[in-house]
């Protein structure tokens, strides 16, 4: 098989073809960072880690980009309730949300851009829309995008726009509004005295103002690939289900219509929701479990993860305790193989090897079901099947092949859904854009935050071998060394960070 996905905007599973292979371009919807991010936003961005480690396992070479929204209507009422800046007020839940990435073993993306830092893209994509007479300014000082000259508004969503208003009398000016109500989206919203107060505004030709939500990551997707690829169209744009409409609709209409292209992205991969008691995991529900609660009850992040993937990331995922306690013993249980397995050694390549069965038959199932749109409780099953082969096969005194520990590295690799003696993260031969200046930080003193330190430094490391910049690795993997943290290289580039620093 080849890689298939589920693409929203022609609402089937498609052959996955990148625009120019083997580099893929992904952009996902980051956090809103105007308080932590919920268990239920981290389940949309487990799913796009199992996306990003998959395509990677099967060579693709990925370029993440992941933003954080940290300017818009809630951030600046936040910030002016506080009496503090919006900069103030979002920087410590930037931090608050790299921990928690950490804690549930995220791949980093390759770039985090602000919206704050591309104002300038942003004035430039309004200024063409201008020009091009898809944009206007409205008599509040505003500027807002004309859906009827955009003929394929409403296609990723399915809305019908004979039902849409358009003009003066049905322009929508704030950041969120509901699927019953779309309308001309704003583009740039007019500076008000709030906006002031909580430094978000800026000078623009067309008048002070700021960003509306819609438009930062059309300018920030567009900005970054551009510069690094010299191409107006993405790859895979992600998010959850709750950003179709009307987020991602826009993205579209504003996006193509200042580019010319017929498409902004090739494939929209949607998450569904994580339930909580029954109903939708939101802040504005104040049903709010976070990853640091997680952390805090003691919960592995493997746990969480066997969680998350047991349910089809197209799929509603109820949070419970029973669930919660199942796939922690689930996730125990992956431990004690692995263990198993390493403790065991391996044997010669013996064609007649009694893991030679399991072991193809292993790997088929995972590659088969994570190419079939990224079933992940099919690979979760097959798994399971074989660490039950697995472990009759260590009692009875069979020494695992070579193939095997491949098989399983490659599973542990994607899922990391094993809880192992010592915590192990896999560093990626993409890793990150990375400042390989000297290794000077301070090692945190929790063990969740110390193991998110090594995992960036881990990954610097592999950006340093890239470049070759041997004498950067080789004071880095010190360092590490020093801190309780093994390093294993392997041959395609990637690494195993191990932790075995005392708890």
């Amino acid at each position: 098989m080849t890689l298939s996905l589920y693409n929203t905007l022609t609402r089937r599973v498609e052959e996955f073809v990148p625009l120019a292979p083997p580099r893929v371009t992904l952009y996902s919807c980051g956090p809103t960072v105007y308080n932590y991010a919920h268990v239920g936003n981290f389940r949309t961005f487990l799913f796009v880690d199992l996306l990003r480690r998959w395509l990677e396992a099967s060579g693709y070479e990925v370029y993440h980009v992941m933003n954080f929204t940290d300017v818009d209507d809630k951030i600046i009422a936040a910030a002016c309730a506080q009496g503090i800046t919006i900069d103030a007020l979002v920087t410590p839940f930037i931090s608050a949300f790299v921990e928690d990435r950490d804690y549930l073993r995220i791949v980093p993306a390759h770039a985090y851009p602000r919206a704050t830092e591309f104002v300038p893209a942003m004035i430039v994509l309004v200024e063409g829309l201008l020009r091009n007479g898809t944009a206007y300014r409205g008599d509040d000082g505003s500027v807002y995008f004309r859906i009827d000259r955009f003929p394929a508004y409403g296609r990723l969503s399915q809305l019908d726009k004979r039902n849409l208003k358009s003009g003066a009398s049905g322009r929508v000016s704030t950041d969120d509004y509901d699927k019953e109500n779309a309308q001309d989206f704003v583009l740039w919203k007019a500076a008000k005295p709030e906006d002031e107060r909580a430094v978000a505004a800026w000078d623009a030709p067309f008048g002070r103002g700021r960003p509306g939500w819609h438009l930062e990551c059309s300018a920030m997707a567009l900005e970054l690939i551009g510069q690094r690829f010299g191409v107006r169209i993405l790859d895979l744009h992600t998010g959850g289900v709750d950003l179709i409409f009307p987020h991602h609709e826009d993205e579209i209409a504003q996006s193509c219509a200042f580019t010319g292209e017929e498409q902004f992205a090739r494939y929209w991969l949607h998450g569904e929701f994580l339930n909580l008691r029954g109903t939708k995991m939101s802040k504005r529900f104040g049903n709010i479990t976070t990853a640091r609660d997680l952390r805090v009850d003691g919960v592995e992040p493997a746990a969480f993860r066997l969680l998350v993937y047991q349910t089809h990331y197209r799929q509603r995922l109820d949070l419970t305790d029973e669930g919660l306690a199942g796939a922690r013993e689930g996730a125990r249980r992956l431990g004690e193989f692995a263990d198993r397995l390493e403790r065991a050694g391996q044997g010669k390549a013996d064609p007649t090897s009694p893991w030679r069965e399991p072991t193809d038959r292993f790997t088929a199932d995972i590659r088969e079901a994570l190419d079939d749109d990224l079933n992940a409780p099919r690979a979760v099953a097959s798994l399971f099947d074989f660490v039950r082969e697995g472990n009759r096969l260590l009692d009875a005194g069979s020494i695992p092949s070579p193939a095997a520990r491949a098989a399983w590295d490659l599973v542990e690799r994607v899922l990391a859904v094993a809880h192992r003696s010592h915590a192990r993260t896999e560093i990626p031969a993409t890793a990150v854009d990375a400042d390989l200046t000297p290794l000077a930080e301070t090692v945190p003193a929790d063990r969740a935050a110390r193991l998110g330190w090594a995992t960036r430094w881990a990954a610097k490391r592999v950006e340093a071998k890239r470049r070759r910049d041997f004498g950067t690795a080789d004071a880095i993997r010190a360092q590490l060394a020093a801190a309780g943290f093994e390093l294993r290289d392997r041959r395609d580039g990637s690494a195993e960070l191990v932790d075995r620093s005392p708890d």
